[in-house]
């Protein structure tokens, strides 16, 4: 049997590989009564991965618990390509049943995916998808949803002034999708002029680094377009520590519905402070695993499905006021809202 791993860096990923191959004494995974399912994510760098990995482990452990499953692995990168194609070339080695994936390139792995499908192994790419036709996808409508906010967010401003673009994972298919939505939103607005343009990787120290950076070079800031993650606290914290102007007047900062920035919104909310949040769920990797699980009991799912997002705003903004720090607003999908939601109760 397998034994279950979660890896949190580069060299613990690549030695994991090994284990998980030498772990196969007593047969392929295929020929045990139970499945094996994977997990290959990409990135492990920000709150929302982290908080995706544990609820794809939570899932997991029910299942394993519950007598569903064999076992599970997971596998977690840095970001680069290479390591995550190694990732999923070990996983076809050792003939896991599932591969959830949380793709490091919309096309670079496609390859490796379809050997993966090849060699009977189910693939849902979740969040950060591939384009690999024989891939089921669980993804997110960034681009719906990024225009709606960032639409909010310039009406909030009155259609003019200054903003900085903080960028998302460079590379990702989730960052191009939201960046080129916001870009088409500022287009319509000509009046609203990018004054700075910073990757923050969806996390918060990185996006603080990255603007306050560039503050002192800037004309006032009236808003700032980020991508989420936890990114929104740490832009915030670049303002607050700046001080000038912004001690009094902090810019638009779109929330990406981390805790820590909505405990900051409740605050500054007492003097009038306004701005949006929506966010991607990272509870999604429960629903990855659910999911994954079916398909290798032969439940058909449609080939391409859309998560629903969070969207806080000043409305239900003191519902998720006290929520924990370091967390991403998030329901938890069950095996049941699977069923529901994904597989359509059949």
């Amino acid at each position: 049997m397998l034994v279950s791993r979660i890896l949190k860096s580069a060299a613990a990923a690549a030695l994991a590989a090994a284990a998980v191959v030498a772990a196969g004494a007593g047969g392929p995974a295929q020929a045990q009564d139970k499945p094996v399912i994977a997990l290959s994510n990409s990135f492990y760098g920000n709150t929302w991965r982290r908080q995706m990995v544990d609820a794809f482990t939570e899932a997991a452990e029910k299942a394993k618990a519950e007598g569903l499953i064999a076992d599970y692995v997971v596998l977690n990168g840095d970001g680069s390509i290479p390591q995550q194609q190694s990732q999923l070339a070990d996983l076809i080695l050792r003939g896991v049943d599932a591969i959830a994936i949380n793709a490091a390139s919309e096309t670079a792995l496609n390859d490796t995916v379809e050997q993966a499908c090849q060699a009977g192994i189910k693939v849902l790419a979740f969040d950060s998808l591939v384009t690999a036709p024989c891939a089921t996808t669980l993804g997110f409508d960034f681009t719906a949803y990024k225009t709606e906010q960032a639409e909010k967010t310039i009406e909030l401003i009155g259609g003019k002034g200054n903003v900085i673009v903080v960028r998302g994972v460079r590379g990702s298919g989730p960052d191009k999708q939201m960046y080129d939505a916001q870009m088409a939103v500022l287009a319509k607005h000509p009046d609203v002029k990018v004054v700075a343009e910073v990757y923050g990787e969806a996390t918060a120290p990185v996006a603080q680094a990255a603007v306050a950076n560039v503050l002192p070079s800037l004309p006032k800031v009236d808003a700032v377009l980020a991508q989420g993650g936890s990114d929104d606290f740490g832009i915030a914290q670049a303002f607050l520590q700046y001080g000038g102007d912004y001690a009094e007047d902090l810019p638009v900062i779109e929330g990406g519905g981390s805790s820590d920035f909505i405990r900051f919104w409740a605050e500054q909310a007492k003097d009038g402070y306004k701005t949006t949040s929506m966010n991607s769920t990272p509870g999604i990797g429960g629903a990855a695993f659910w999911l994954a699980l079916a398909m290798t009991e032969g439940r058909e799912a449609p080939k391409s499905i859309t998560m629903p997002v969070a969207v806080v705003s000043a409305e239900n903004l003191a519902e998720y006021a006290d929520m924990p720090a370091g967390r991403i607003v998030s329901p938890t999908y069950t095996r049941e809202w699977v069923e529901q939601n994904l597989l359509g109760g059949s």
